[in-house]
């Protein structure tokens, strides 16, 4: 929360962070209200990752997913989105939480089915926390404006849950409508399968989608750990312009 908070206000966005409270029913019902207040005042929300909400329970992106799913903040969240001209990004168990609550792949909070694209266990069997190779793929975002297409970048990863799946049909569907923002990729930029650039084994070395139209981004890199004395043996580009182009759009 606070590494997201910190890209944000770099950018130059004003942040609110909220904290939900659920130790009793009124606090409950409480912070549903305060959390539908603060969405109709808001241009942006972000799904945080790092292990947020204590990473409980079995990875806080369930967490989220089944909070958001509450009627108020569903219809909230369809309205920022399709009627205040918002945006919506998720990193990490952020974008766990997307895909959970169907807003990715198709832009609207859904019943998910069988066969719906998901983020699973590392192929490993454990926590991987590494720098990974990522490139952009689709610019067609408004949180990409400030990125170019072929550009690569040198981000963080930490997951036991990171690992996207999709049935071919749908990697396709992704690669036609531009959807595909990132993938994992080797030293000449070129998407990788081998474990040591697609560490999860993400199908396709997909690290990050869109929504059809852009508005909502799910990754799985740490794209907000990043700053001054940050990675500093680290070759590369390190600062994905994520935050600057999502601020950039409202301006």
């Amino acid at each position: 929360e606070y590494d997201s908070a910190k890209a944000f206000e770099k950018a130059g966005a004003n942040v609110i962070t909220k904290v939900f409270k659920n130790l009793t029913p009124e606090d409950i019902r409480d912070s549903v209200k305060i959390f539908e207040e603060s969405i109709a005042q808001s241009q942006i929300i972000m799904f945080p990752g790092g292990f947020s909400a204590g990473d409980e329970p079995d990875g806080s992106g369930k967490f989220m997913a089944t909070l958001f799913r509450n009627p108020y903040l569903a219809e909230g969240l369809e309205n920022l989105l399709y009627k205040q001209d918002g945006l919506v990004l998720g990193i990490c168990n952020g974008f766990q939480a997307l895909i959970k609550l169907g807003l990715l792949p198709g832009g609207h909070i859904e019943t998910l089915t069988a066969d719906h694209p998901t983020l699973t266990y590392n192929t490993i069997g454990r926590h991987l926390s590494r720098m990974v190779n990522t490139k952009v793929i689709s610019t067609k975002s408004p949180w990409m404006c400030d990125a170019k297409a072929g550009e690569i970048y040198t981000v963080p990863i930490s997951h036991g849950e990171g690992r996207f799946i999709a049935s071919p049909q749908q990697v396709l569907e992704f690669n036609k409508t531009g959807q595909i923002a990132t993938q994992y990729v080797d030293f000449d930029g070129i998407a990788s399968m081998d474990s040591r650039f697609n560490p999860n084994q993400s199908v396709a070395a997909i690290e990050g989608i869109y929504s059809p139209d852009g508005r909502v981004f799910g990754k799985m890199a740490h794209s907000e750990r990043c700053g001054a004395g940050i990675s500093k043996n680290i070759p590369g580009q390190l600062e994905m312009p994520i935050f600057t182009s999502g601020v950039k759009y409202f301006k």
